[in-house]
């Protein structure tokens, strides 16, 4: 368990924003960091993610092709890689993974290992290393993007995207990024915790609801 609290976020003490209003932020303010960071923070257990090939297979029970599209991808990771690469920009994520796998956290793991093949900085924490943090309920999706903005990702009760909160106070927004960075030290490398955890797994088996 991590000593360290997370801070309180207050919805009344940001913007709300749309989900087209989010990305469209979101992707502005991430090509305008130049040799910083952004830190994100990954809770939930399962997404109802929209327009990714794989995650639709999955949704299907098509395993073997979920797989497949992910790999499709590699010239795509290896190209954002070399842009990151160039402007000095590093991505970090700490995912918190609770036992038993959900399907998507299987799948998931599945593209975060491929993802740190290219550079990309992910690590895994368990539920109770965050359990000082969740007393009144789980951890907020978090992104913090080159330690001046930070956006709590918002999500229906099903999990699909839901626009975010925009903070922009400096002291929140960097108690937030110290948080994330405290738990990605006490975190493992994906690319371990996959080959020892996640590898050998049959493929997940989706319930008849909407197929997971």
């Amino acid at each position: 368990m991590l000593d360290l609290l997370a801070p309180d976020l207050v919805p009344e003490q940001g913007d709300r924003l749309t989900r087209t209003a989010y990305k469209q932020d979101f992707r502005q303010r991430e090509d305008a960091v130049r040799d910083g960071s952004s830190w994100k923070l990954e809770r939930r257990q399962h997404f109802e993610e929209q327009g990714s090939p794989s995650r639709d297979a999955l949704r299907r029970g098509d395993w073997e092709e979920a797989l497949r599209l992910l790999a499709d991808r590699r010239d795509t990771l290896a190209e954002t890689a070399q842009e990151d690469e160039r402007r000095g920009y590093a991505f970090h994520r700490v995912r918190v993974v609770e036992r038993p796998l959900t399907p998507y956290v299987q799948w998931e793991l599945h593209s975060q290992r491929q993802r740190a093949e290219y550079g990309q900085r992910i690590r895994i924490v368990s539920a109770a290393q965050v359990a000082a943090s969740e007393d009144t309920g789980p951890l907020p999706e978090v992104v913090v993007l080159g330690g001046r903005t930070l956006f709590q990702v918002l999500y229906t009760e099903a999990g699909v995207a839901d626009g975010a909160i925009r903070y922009t106070d400096r002291d929140l927004v960097e108690r937030w990024e110290n948080y994330i960075k405290a738990l990605y030290a006490v975190g493992e490398e994906v690319i371990s915790y996959f080959d020892r955890e996640v590898a050998h797994l049959d493929p997940p088996t989706l319930s008849d609801a909407g197929r997971e």
